[in-house]
């Protein structure tokens, strides 16, 4: 019966999107065409791209930093088993699936009217977001902890803070580590876009080349950009296996 209804579900779904796979195959050929003009890539301006990876980059890398920052309390006050009133539980959820449900391009046109076009503005819409989510991982950890060594801790006499410092936090950091390396890899490549709405970084240029018909600019923008993710991907990973 569930199978019956999930597949009707899929079915509605497919109808409202138009989900037409034929047609796909119909027109692939123009896909080709379109392709065709990014096989030359221009390295006219390389150190100009390079040094806007670096940017996306930092802006990365500071975002992922706030997020995680933004994350610890929201996560400590969202879990059902460490939040002090069920109000407080209540808010720090909702506030999360805010931060979560409003888009990082929506965030990066909010800060652009305040500070201005730059990383900068990139930084925060990434860090803002990404606190909604890290903060919600978090919390789900939480509340999976093992109980028992929280209550040992507390049977000590321990204090609130001494109980989420030695019981809570040994339990919850590896994953949460690994939670903020995963993220920041999804950062690097929001950080690559975000720029086509003025938050700095590559993404202004890949934007910029598009909108020209610049292909083989373009073809050289998007090259780097894989070459960015694929190299903090290698990096990523071995910092988890080593920190983790």
């Amino acid at each position: 019966m569930a199978t019956l209804g999930l597949a009707l579900v899929f079915g509605a779904a497919a109808r409202v999107i138009e989900l037409r796979p034929l047609e796909l195959l119909h027109d692939a050929g123009n896909i080709g065409v379109f392709l065709r003009g990014y096989l030359h890539p221009s390295f006219a301006h390389l150190s100009e791209y390079a040094w806007q990876c670096v940017i996306t980059v930092c802006i990365a890398l500071w975002g992922t930093l706030l997020g995680a920052g933004i994350a610890v309390p929201l996560g400590l006050l969202g879990a059902r088993n460490l939040a002090p009133h069920p109000v407080v539980y209540f808010a720090a959820r909702r506030l999360m699936d805010l931060l979560r449900a409003v888009n990082e391009f929506v965030f990066a046109l909010m800060f652009v009217t305040a500070v201005g076009l730059g990383p900068f503005a990139g930084m925060l819409a990434l860090g803002i977001h990404t606190g909604g989510v890290l903060g919600k991982l978090l919390s789900e950890t939480i509340e999976s902890i093992d109980p028992g060594q929280v209550e040992g801790v507390a049977a000590v006499g321990a204090g609130r803070l001494h109980v989420i410092s030695f019981g809570v936090v040994p339990q919850v950091m590896p994953n949460f580590l690994s939670y903020i390396l995963l993220r920041f890899e999804s950062d690097i490549r929001s950080a690559s876009v975000i720029g086509m709405v003025g938050g700095g970084g590559i993404g202004f240029y890949l934007w910029d080349t598009i909108r020209a018909f610049n292909d083989r600019e373009a073809a050289t923008v998007i090259l780097l950009i894989v070459l960015m993710v694929m190299a903090v991907d290698v990096v990523s990973s071995r910092i988890r296996r080593l920190a983790i």
